[in-house]
Parts: C-alpha cells; sequence; structure tokens
C-alpha cells in the first residue's frame, strides 16, 4: 500500500510500528503472566494462559498487516491442510533471518497452536521480552557445560528434567514448539566455516530437538518439517521486510511422524545419537533440494542465494 514510498522512510515507519505493536500486547502478556501468579484455582490460571496465547495470536497477525502496510508480499504457502489448532507440534525449520518468526508465526497462527521457544536463561533479562516469554510459559534453559559435567557428575540429567517440568505447564494447553536446528542463522561464511555438505543450509544439530523429544515426545501429535524461502530479498533479509524490498514468501509445511528418541540411550550411547544424527542429516539434504528446486522455479536473487549458479546441490 505504502511501497512507493523510499526505502529508508518505509524503514521508520514499520520500526514505529513494530515497537508499538510489540509494546502492546507484549505488556498484555507480562500484565497477565503477573496476575496468573496470584490466581490460586488451576482452571482460572489456565483461562489466563489462553487469554496470553490469544494476545501472542494478536501480535502475529499485527506484524502481518504491518506487512501489508508497506509492502505487496506474495505469500506462496503449501502444506497448511489437516493441520490442528488443538494438537501438540514438534516444529523444526531452516533460519535465514530475524523475519522468520514474524513470517511463520504469520502463516500459522490460524493452523497450528502458536509457536513457543526453548530459550536461552539469559533472555529473560530483556525488556518485555524476556517477561514475556515467561509469561507464556516458555522455557528457559540452563545448559550444564562439559566441563561442568566433568567436575561434578551429579549434575548429568539435570538439565533433561529442568525441562521436564518447564514441558508440564503444556500438558493442559496445546502446544507448538519451534527449534531452529541449525543453531544459527545462515550466511554464507558460516556455511564455508562449517564445510558444511549443503548449498542453501547450515549443519544440523540434533541435541536441541533430541533435548524437546526427550521431555516432552509422547506429548507431541506430529512434527513439522518447514523450508522458507525469500527469493527475491537482499541479503538483510530483516531490514528489507522493513523497507518493502521482498515481494515473495515462500513457506512449505511437511507434516512427519514424531521420531522416539530414549533419553537414557541418547545421552549416554554415542552410537544412538550417531543414528538420530544422520537422520537429521536426511532431513536436511532433502531440505538442501527442495531450496534449490524452489530457487530455480522463482528465478532467485542470486545476490541472496550465492551459490545458485545453475548446478545441482552437491553433496
Amino acid at each position: 500500500m505504502l511501497n512507493f514510498l523510499p526505502g529508508h522512510i518505509l524503514f521508520a515507519l514499520s520500526s514505529i510500528l513494530l515497537v508499538i505493536n510489540t509494546v502492546l500486547w507484549g505488556g498484555l502478556i507480562c500484565i497477565g503472566g503477573i496476575i496468573k501468579l496470584f490466581v490460586p484455582w488451576q482452571a482460572g490460571r489456565l483461562g489466563l494462559s489462553r487469554l496470553m496465547n490469544r494476545c501472542l495470536w494478536a501480535w502475529a497477525t499485527g506484524n502481518g498487516g504491518i506487512l501489508k502496510l508497506i509492502a505487496r508480499i506474495e505469500w506462496d504457502v503449501q502444506g497448511l491442510d489437516n493441520l490442528d489448532k488443538n494438537a501438540w507440534y514438534l516444529v523444526i525449520s531452516n533460519h535465514l533471518s530475524g523475519f522468520d518468526i514474524a513470517a511463520q508465526t504469520y502463516v500459522l497462527r490460524n493452523h497450528i497452536p502458536m509457536l513457543k521457544f526453548f530459550l536461552k536463561k539469559e533472555l529473560i533479562y530483556v525488556p518485555i521480552l524476556g517477561l514475556g516469554c515467561w509469561a507464556l510459559d516458555m522455557p528457559f534453559m540452563h545448559r550444564t557445560s562439559a566441563a561442568k559435567l566433568r567436575k561434578n557428575p551429579k549434575l548429568k540429567g539435570k538439565d533433561l528434567e529442568s525441562t521436564r517440568r518447564a514441558c508440564k505447564k503444556f500438558r493442559d494447553i496445546p502446544t507448538s514448539i519451534m527449534n531452529y536446528v541449525e543453531g544459527s542463522r545462515f550466511t554464507e561464511d558460516k556455511r564455508r566455516r562449517q564445510k558444511s555438505p549443503y548449498n542453501y543450509l547450515l549443519r544440523p544439530k540434533a541435541g536441541g530437538i533430541a533435548f524437546a523429544l526427550s521431555a516432552m515426545g509422547p506429548q507431541f501429535t506430529n512434527l513439522l518439517n518447514i523450508t522458507v524461502v525469500y527469493p527475491d530479498a537482499p541479503k538483510d533479509i530483516l531490514a528489507g521486510a522493513m523497507q518493502g524490498k521482498i515481494s515473495k514468501v515462500i513457506v512449505r509445511v511437511e507434516v512427519m511422524p514424531v521420531p522416539q528418541v530414549d533419553a537414557a540411550q541418547y545421552f549416554s550411547n554415542a552410537e544412538y545419537r550417531a543414528n538420530f544424527q544422520r537422520w537429521l542429516n536426511g532431513v536436511w539434504h532433502d531440505k538442501d533440494d527442495q531450496i534449490h528446486q524452489l530457487l530455480l522455479e522463482y528465478g532467485a536473487n542470486t545476490d541472496s542465494y550465492p551459490r545458485l549458479t545453475g548446478q545441482t546441490p552437491s553433496h
């Protein structure tokens, strides 16, 4: 609607609107979380949790409205059929930008429960964001380092138990847990440093998804494998979106069975861990091929995907 304006004006406008949208709904979520502390009835706490999830839905919808205002984005989304807002999902995805969260929560908001994340414990101190995520019962992870485990073997398994306790809050309300298994946003430099075997992806890390499956595995209905592609985006995808420079977002959702992970085996048996990593590598191999085909089909901007030179992915 306003994409005729200069990029720097659109960036300023979208920044202001995003801050307002986040402060408004994030503030209401924080207030709800504080009130929930003093509610003695389980039914009342669950009701507040549902209300706060609705505020999260409103935040995602507001982000979509801002995008409609500043840009003309064509959303090419496939795989949303037969999803259930009353189910529990473990969601994995490739990770290109901070814009991924806004795009994916917007696309998925009416099809599955609102996305929740396993967060580093340090994020709880971020104003509004940290308190809001705490109010939404997102687990804050305190991972015990290998060095500490060597010094004090009694700490082994404590992280998993604390995660299981945190995830008990998800038993009564349908939940979607997002895990960006690459552990970092994709850049070509990172791909080269890792010597990644994939053209458009970093190496996936099995630990995080195995941790989630160990804590909540039997509760998940399905695993959702999401692939997101911005075929015409500039190198800085988030800034490009805020300047109205993205015209297409491609999202593919694949519903998969939930892999079974035996916690005792995974954390003690090297071969068991290797087999699980091989399974995840296979998922990533197929995702890399899918991204390649989508880029060829839609005529990608080679500045955004520097590996795209017409060759087939090398695996």
